[in-house]
């Protein structure tokens, strides 16, 4: 035990448990408390790397991050060293590890990292997409409602945004995000960073929606390229005649509205509220 408590925030491979470092090796063989956010996973983990793990193991993730967060800073407060380590990536980052944190700084704990590998940062890299400004937007809304108003409220965002999925959802949020940035907004879908069954997808959104809805498995993260600032913003007047001469011809207004949103790249709320108005 050390004289001072001291937590730290370790990444773990997002795939290949050779990814890891020797100091992570070395801190799972010396720490006195590691809190893990699957106690299996960082067992086979331990496994895979020939260390044993001598200091006491908690279990730590999403339902009791509140309570065994109070619990671990008794720890830090006593002398120990807390190392916090989640599934894949680095604690914190849609990920247990940040009400800890807050807290142990708020007691003037050390705190420290032990940098790895991270979803967010390796598909940028490898999206192929601009990577000088970025954001990170995390999981989008589940409900329908909610995610479009998060996505609208980016359409004009600058940076490239990262987002995580589910599998499960990955063709909902897609069209979404074509609806909010425009089907031909490039875009990369990452699947199984650094695994055996690695795969990364480019192209418009709209098309890589099309590819989503025939099932997609694995742990995915979404890159999307920034607005543009110079691109021609579509005339509000000539949208409303199309959707217009769409009705003339026999189609729904609904219908016709979220046609020429897709197609425009508007937010269909938006160009619904515009056609209503001129009713």
């Amino acid at each position: 035990m050390t004289e001072e408590g001291r937590l730290v925030l370790a990444g773990a491979p997002i795939g290949r448990a050779g990814d890891v470092s020797p100091r992570l090796r070395d801190l799972l063989g010396e720490a006195d408390v590691v809190a893990a956010e699957d106690t299996r996973r960082l067992r086979r983990l331990a496994a895979e790397l020939e260390v044993e793990i001598t200091g006491r193991v908690v279990s730590y993730y999403d339902q009791n991050e509140a309570g065994r967060a109070q619990e671990l800073l008794e720890s830090l407060k006593e002398g120990r060293t807390v190392v916090v380590i989640t599934d894949a990536g680095m604690p914190g980052v849609s990920d247990p590890g940040y009400r800890l944190t807050s807290l142990a700084v708020e007691a003037g704990i050390t705190v420290t990292a032990l940098p790895g590998p991270s979803a967010v940062t390796t598909a940028l890299a490898v999206s192929g997409l601009p990577s000088d400004r970025f954001c990170f937007e995390g999981f989008p809304p589940r409900k329908a409602g909610e995610r479009s108003r998060r996505l609208g409220a980016l359409a004009r965002e600058e940076r490239t945004m990262v987002f995580f999925e589910a599998p499960h959802r990955l063709a909902e949020s897609l069209k979404a995000m074509a609806e909010a940035f425009g089907a031909e907004r490039p875009a990369a879908v990452c699947r199984e960073l650094t695994k055996t069954y690695e795969e990364v997808r480019r192209g418009g959104l709209g098309e890589l929606a099309e590819w989503a809805a025939g099932g997609v498995k694995g742990e995915i993260t979404v890159v999307v390229a920034g607005h543009m600032p110079g691109a021609v913003e579509p005339d509000p007047d000539e949208l409303v005649a199309e959707v217009e001469r769409r009705v003339a011809e026999g189609a729904q207004r609904k219908l016709a509205v979220a046609e020429v949103a897709k197609e425009a790249g508007v937010q269909k709320r938006e160009l619904y509220d515009l056609v209503h108005k001129r009713l």
